[in-house]
């Protein structure tokens, strides 16, 4: 079984050890009047993810949406 979740990039810090590393931190979204988040935030009202990437190829934007699937390991 998958969930989903809506979250919103809320910053990208640079790391040191590597050029090409960010930790990217997200928040899940909030009942803002759109009737796809309030549908979200009804049964996620509120989380955090952090995330730590060292791929150049991945470019996550503060400020945008992003869903997150969660699918348990068989």
């Amino acid at each position: 079984m998958t969930t989903r979740g809506k979250f919103q990039c809320q910053s990208e810090k640079r790391v040191y050890w590597n050029k090409d590393t960010r930790v990217y931190e997200f928040t899940a979204v909030c009942n803002d009047g759109t009737p796809e988040n309030d549908r979200f935030h009804k049964y996620t009202p509120s989380g955090a993810i952090s995330i730590t990437v060292d791929n150049p190829n991945v470019i996550l934007e503060p400020g945008k949406f992003y869903y997150v699937d969660f699918t348990e390991v068989q």
